[in-house]
């Protein structure tokens, strides 16, 4: 079982950046493919971006550019930094864990966090 706990969020201006964490419990962390999702209110939940364990980043392509991926195994922590926030960023983000190495939608994902709100104002 693997319980992730997300962080960070909160309100930011426009053109701002914001560090987003999500800490992992379990003992395959090192392993596992590690995802950020959103989900604004009326909408349906996107993907944002993945790291697998080889540290290879994927991202969707409203962030790219915008923001980074990384992880540290060490700590079982996954990060998402985000540069040059836009309104349109504004959402509850979402982390994810699992094994497959695609990691581009909701169903390559076995645990989930709770959430952590992201706000920004123009």
């Amino acid at each position: 079982q693997v319980h992730l706990v997300e962080s960070g969020g909160g309100l930011v201006q426009a053109g701002d950046s914001l560090t987003l964490s999500c800490a992992a419990s379990g003992r395959h962390f090192s392993r596992q493919v590690l995802g950020w999702f959103r989900q604004a209110p009326g909408k349906d939940r996107e993907f944002i971006s993945s790291i697998s364990w080889r540290e290879h980043a994927d991202y969707a392509g409203s962030v790219e550019g915008r923001f980074m991926i990384s992880r540290d195994n060490a700590k079982n922590t996954v990060y998402l930094q985000m540069n040059s926030v836009k309104p349109e960023d504004a959402a509850i983000y979402y982390c994810a864990a699992g094994w497959t190495s695609k990691g581009r939608t909701g169903a390559d994902y076995d645990y989930w966090g709770q959430g952590t709100q992201v706000s920004v104002s123009s």
